[in-house]
């Protein structure tokens, strides 16, 4: 109807001008032959401007629908990428959970394979207990009645030979007792409790002093005011037991040690160690000697199980027991350091979190 109503004034005008026309030769009397061929002219333009007008309808027309096909096409284009990408989406998420299961399946095995190196260390500590102390007690118990008995009655050779047999069964039993420790270590409650430090130093210098070590070599021992951990207080007393014993093991034998021991406040992300949380802070407990130090390059080694750095004929040990450091503080979440500069001494930094401690 709209179309209708557009052309009729159109056709109207056309009537008019035609009329109009034919008045005007009318009156200006041209013959009827020119006024017959103008009309015929006129006719012919009329119907050539009708039939462009109508083709210039139809070209409308197919450019309208031209613009319909390809806004369809681009919506199926749309459609037809959108699904294609909710096929990568799902195939990338059935890949995902492909690999899911399978890391979920590699867990569940390691973790098998875990509760049985566990059952087996329960084992070998049952036995290191029973089995293997047993006879090496009484091995010691034979060669000391042999050494107190019969040392007169051997030569210089043999005696040298039991003698030397006594140091590795000392040795041994140094070893049985380190590798107990660390399986108690690894297998020991998490349980944790408030533990002020300062009282875990005073037990493990009263140890020390009960046993000469102190005394043997002349050391001297500072500790400034540590703060209260939750922790396990054996573990922690094992911990700073082990760092003492061996600022005062490798030392120098004419130069006294001097061992201090501090503490501050730092920010997770202050911490040299990647995996620390940032949104905690730590306390950074340092124990620094004057000892015969070691090789930076080494840090990371001495942390290692059965790792050592000096010859065992001059410092006695079994490798273990900074290994057991380690597992220590990472028992209590936290971390263990260590930096050295040969002949001059070491730091051991110990890092436990604490989630009220205040950054100063």
């Amino acid at each position: 109807m709209k179309i209708q109503d557009k052309k009729e004034p159109r056709y109207l005008f056309y009537f008019f001008f035609i009329i109009g026309i034919l008045a005007i030769l009318l009156f200006a009397e041209v013959s009827a032959f020119s006024v017959i061929s103008f009309l015929f002219c006129l006719i012919v333009f009329i119907i050539g401007f009708y039939k462009i007008d109508k083709v210039t309808k139809q070209l409308k027309e197919i450019n309208s629908s031209l613009e319909s096909a390809k806004a369809e096409l681009e919506n199926k284009n749309r459609e037809l990428i959108m699904h294609h990408e909710r096929e990568k989406l799902e195939n990338e998420l059935i890949i995902a959970n492909r690999e899911l299961t399978f890391q979920n399946e590699e867990k569940e095995k390691r973790t098998n394979e875990l509760l049985t190196a566990n059952k087996e260390l329960s084992a070998f500590t049952y036995i290191a207990s029973h089995d293997l102390q047993e006879p090496l007690r009484k091995t010691q118990l034979f060669l000391s009645r042999i050494l107190e008995d019969k040392e007169q009655l051997l030569s210089e050779k043999n005696l040298d030979y039991f003698k030397r047999m006594e140091i590795s069964s000392r040795r041994m039993q140094l070893l049985i007792n380190d590798l107990l420790s660390y399986s108690r270590v690894n297998e020991s409650d998490k349980e944790l409790t408030n533990v002020y430090l300062n009282d875990v130093i005073d037990n493990v210098l009263e140890e020390l002093t009960l046993i000469q070590t102190i005394e043997e070599k002349n050391a001297t021992i500072t500790c400034g005011s540590l703060p209260q951990i939750n922790g396990i207080p054996f573990q922690l007393e094992q911990l700073f037991t082990n760092l003492i014993s061996n600022s005062i093991k490798y030392s120098y034998p004419d130069r006294p040690p001097v061992i201090d021991i501090q503490y501050t406040v730092v920010k997770g992300t202050e911490m040299p160690e990647t995996n620390a949380n940032p949104g905690k802070s730590y306390y950074k407990i340092t124990i620094t000697d004057n000892g015969i130090g070691f090789e930076q390059e080494n840090a990371e080694k001495i942390f290692m199980l059965f790792q050592r750095l000096h010859d065992k004929q001059k410092y006695a040990g079994t490798g273990i027991g900074l290994t057991i450091c380690k597992k220590i503080t990472e028992n209590h979440h936290g971390f263990i350091t260590a930096t050295s500069i040969p002949d001059q001494g070491s730091t051991f930094t110990v890092y436990l979190p604490s989630a009220d401690a205040a950054v100063v």
